[in-house]
């Protein structure tokens, strides 16, 4: 009796422990602040290692079916509601947590990371290192913490594939001349199909107010260069690519800085950019010097102003020439120029409702190409990346390496973007979680404890750079 009594007893107590809850609690906990369209390929890929891996995924958006939309139904999951300017849910999510990714916009992040810091957590962004994050340097070193950044396909796999060549020539004993960079989210050619040959693949916005608050500035042999806003659109490179045909290069607002970031003071060519098909600039110059991605006034009565009247405002007045004349004469653009197609298709010259109150030129643009740049549902996107290197080698010989890399979208959710930015990001995390990393600091992958594990996984997902040595 007293033996069927003792058992019946334990039977109890374990019917009423909750093996789940007891397995999650030994399992690594990663926190993923934010489910955008960026963090679509980031979850899939945890989520795909994390039963190996012992990982549990916790992911916060303001937007719970958006969050859970990403995890689908998988066990070692879960969705919390999350607002970053709540400290008290920074400070909850973050204490949860072993890693800390943040796909927050890149303002943001600050109020993750300093609460981090404090409770001494790992951080992963894939954004630009801002000097509020910079200076935190010191107090994460202090705290015994790695903060990453900059680790998403540009800032990230530009870093990691240029540094790859950059100290493989170094080490050579070469000596690195010149070295140019391009990047361009684009659509992919079997979704090409407008006379732009472009589509948003991010945030429309972005591209609207590229190239502004200061102009561009880049190395050319020895000599520093500068373009202004109204002349970026005009100064453009050609550009290759195997298999691709022709891009144009537009520049990059600051390239100096990354002189010293790639170890390259005394180069005497440096020049980071953007990448479009050939044509693009020269029609988008177009609103630049009308006025058009003007983003520092409101216009007045916009709700009730049509597309033909928002071009038409930034034109001289006339009683007897029509907007499409008055355009043509401003900017000397020829009845036969291609360019005219580009900017008829684009229905500025329609007669359709602005709808927008208050609204600045950028906003209003920004709208109107919406309609036309937005990627259909069965669109694919594309990642084109492109570096060049001139140098010496150690006998005295000059020669050039020439880098790319192509990356098409699978889908609307797992784009070529998605892929480029979220990879990185999810490779990092593990080498943190399985202690392949152990630095600390405020970081960026520069060095090969970093690049040379996360480029070599990356080519499993047809991430992976084609390089050739020009004659």
């Amino acid at each position: 009796m007293l033996i069927r009594l003792k058992f019946n007893k334990l039977h109890t107590i374990c019917e009423n422990l909750n093996f789940e809850k007891i397995e999650k609690t030994f399992m690594k906990k990663i926190a993923i602040l934010g489910a955008g369209r960026s963090s679509s390929s980031l979850i899939r890929y945890l989520l795909e290692q994390a039963e190996q891996n012992n990982w549990f995924l916790r992911v916060c958006d303001r937007d719970l079916e958006t969050a859970k939309n990403k995890i689908g139904n998988h066990k070692q999951a879960e969705v919390s509601e999350f607002d970053v300017f709540d400290k008290a849910e920074v400070e909850r999510e973050v204490k949860q947590a072993d890693l800390i990714v943040s796909m927050l916009p890149a303002s943001m992040h600050i109020h993750v990371i300093e609460e981090a810091i404090r409770q001494k957590k790992n951080v992963v962004t894939p954004s630009y290192i801002s000097s509020e994050v910079k200076a935190l340097d010191s107090a994460a070193k202090e705290a015994g913490v790695l903060i990453m950044n900059e680790l998403g396909v540009d800032p990230g796999i530009d870093h990691m594939s240029a540094m790859k060549l950059i100290n493989e020539i170094k080490e050579e004993g070469g000596e690195i001349l010149n070295f140019e960079s391009f990047t361009g989210g684009l659509v992919a050619p079997e979704s090409d199909n407008n006379p732009w040959n472009y589509k948003f693949t991010w945030n429309p916005r972005n591209v609207v107010v590229a190239g502004q608050g200061g102009c561009a500035k880049f190395v050319e042999e020895k000599q520093f260069k500068y373009i202004p806003y109204n002349k970026l659109f005009r100064r453009t490179e050609f550009i290759d690519i195997d298999g691709f045909g022709k891009f144009e290069g537009i520049a990059n607002r600051d390239s100096l800085k990354y002189q010293s970031v790639y170890g390259l003071e005394n180069i005497n060519t440096i020049y980071r950019g953007t990448l479009r098909r050939v044509g693009f600039s020269r029609a988008w110059d177009v609103f630049v010097q009308i006025g058009a991605t003007d983003d520092s006034y409101t216009m007045e009565n916009t709700e009730e102003m049509t597309y033909r009247d928002f071009i038409n405002s930034f034109l001289a007045y006339s009683p007897s020439d029509s907007v499409e004349l008055k355009l043509r004469h401003y900017l000397k653009i020829e009845q036969d120029d291609t360019l005219w197609e580009k900017l008829v298709w684009l229905g500025i010259f329609e007669e359709t409702k602005v709808g927008l109150k208050n609204a600045t030129p950028a906003q209003i643009l920004q709208k109107i190409l919406e309609e036309k740049w937005t990627l259909e549902p069965e669109d694919k996107d594309m990642i084109v990346m492109w570096h060049k290197l001139v140098y010496k080698t150690k006998s005295g010989d000059r020669k050039e390496i020439q880098s790319s890399m192509v990356s098409i979208g699978e889908d609307q959710t797992y784009t070529a973007m998605s892929n480029t930015v979220g990879l990185p990001v999810g490779i990092c995390c593990k080498l943190i979680l399985n202690g392949t990393i152990n630095s600390t600091g405020v970081d960026l992958p520069i060095s090969k404890q970093y690049y040379e594990p996360i480029l070599e996984e990356l080519k499993a997902y047809d991430i992976s750079f084609n390089e050739k040595e020009v004659k």
